[in-house]
């Protein structure tokens, strides 16, 4: 490990109470981590008000936006990076075809029926709603630079990552 040098800031320990005037101190993976909950928590309420799961939302979505309707194992695989744990996607999709929202057709392929788009329509339109709570008073700028931020320093890390 190279000493610290340059313009490198001195990590202090995570303060939930840290002034601005520090804030360039204080680890990104405790901000980060706070802020991936907050949001995580205030998105699947939420939808719980509603009796729909974060991952249902994710099913819909996929199923819906692709070129061509998905099979089953193609909505998993994809999915399952996102989930809680491997089988979590699976049961969702057993879930939607018992809630009448998504079927199989001839070619075992998903597709959302007439309920099912309903569905998503209105869970677009509740993760919209709550975009706009999220983002009251950051710039359409402050976002980007802020995710700009973000995904260099998962390319920092070296793993691969975007």
């Amino acid at each position: 490990m190279t000493p610290l040098t340059g313009n490198t800031t001195d990590q202090a320990p995570a303060d939930p109470a840290a002034t601005d005037d520090v804030l360039a101190t204080q680890p990104i993976g405790y901000w980060s981590g706070l802020a991936h909950e907050a949001v995580t928590r205030h998105l699947r309420d939420a939808m719980a008000r509603i009796d729909v799961t974060q991952p249902q939302y994710w099913v819909l979505n996929r199923v819906n936006g692709g070129p061509a309707a998905p099979s089953r194992e193609e909505v998993v695989v994809q999915l399952t990076p996102l989930a809680d744990g491997p089988y979590e996607i699976a049961r969702v999709i057993d879930q939607l075809v018992h809630r009448g929202w998504l079927r199989t057709d001839d070619g075992q392929r998903l597709r959302l029926t007439e309920a099912g788009e309903a569905a998503r329509v209105r869970l677009r339109e509740l993760v919209t709603e709550l975009r706009t709570v999220l983002h009251e008073g950051i710039s359409d700028e402050e976002y980007t630079a802020a995710l700009k931020v973000l995904r260099r320093m998962i390319a920092n890390t070296g793993d691969g990552a975007p």
